[in-house]
């Protein structure tokens, strides 16, 4: 059963989500900021319900610090540019309140699928990536990658087909590593073709000039 964290410091609220949630999820409650921090650094948490203005450490840190887990930011602040900001640190998702039980439900249903397909092992031919170890294997060889090494390689096996520009490799990236700009990603890219050219001659990653980047598949090209 999937484990969700409430952080709401208002009892009747958390109260309520707890009920709402306790047919389909285990949930475990904090009331501020810090109380939340060490649920996290002790628990499996599969998603959070996060309320911004807490007691101790802000929802806002709460986001930066643990944005490798879904989070839903309920809030009663209504403003555009508080929504994209949120968004824009690190959230998943912004519902205000008060808010509808059966929307709210469906949300965290879509955020738990979409964090379930992303933290699945990736195989595209003969390249396997371990999301639990953040490694490669080529036909059984373990290939070390750096954060942002796997990062750019686990979005590019998401959509083996497709061509992803640079800008929008940059963004997907963005959660998971801040040392990447559009200089050092050829850089990062190059690393990676030197690493899988150890153990196969197969051109896995390709350069569409002025487009971006893809992996090669030589039944397409």
């Amino acid at each position: 059963m999937k484990k969700i964290l409430i952080v709401e410091d208002n009892i009747s609220i958390n109260n309520l989500l707890k009920e709402l949630l306790s047919k389909e999820y285990s949930t475990i409650s904090a009331y501020s900021g810090t109380e939340a921090s060490l649920l996290l650094n002790s628990n499996d948490i599969d998603l959070i319900l996060l309320d911004l203005t807490l007691p101790g450490i802000s929802g806002l840190e709460i986001i930066k610090k643990y944005n490798n887990i879904p989070i839903i930011v309920l809030s009663a602040n209504k403003k555009i540019t508080d929504k994209t900001n949120t968004l824009l640190i690190g959230a998943n998702d912004y519902i205000t309140k008060p808010f509808n039980n059966d929307e709210l439900l469906a949300r965290i249903k879509v955020q738990l699928r979409i964090n379930e397909h992303n933290n699945k092992d990736l195989k595209y031919k003969e390249l396997k990536l371990l999301n639990d170890s953040h490694t490669l294997l080529i036909n059984d060889n373990k290939v070390n990658l750096t954060k942002t090494e796997y990062a750019i390689l686990k979005q590019l096996l998401l959509s083996p087909s497709s061509v992803i520009s640079k800008s929008r490799l940059l963004d997907l990236i963005s959660i998971d590593t801040i040392d990447c700009d559009e200089n050092s990603l050829k850089v990062h890219i190059s690393n990676i073709k030197r690493k899988i050219r150890k153990y196969t001659s197969y051109p896995y990653i390709e350069c569409i000039w002025g487009l971006g980047y893809k992996m090669y598949n030589d039944n397409l090209n």
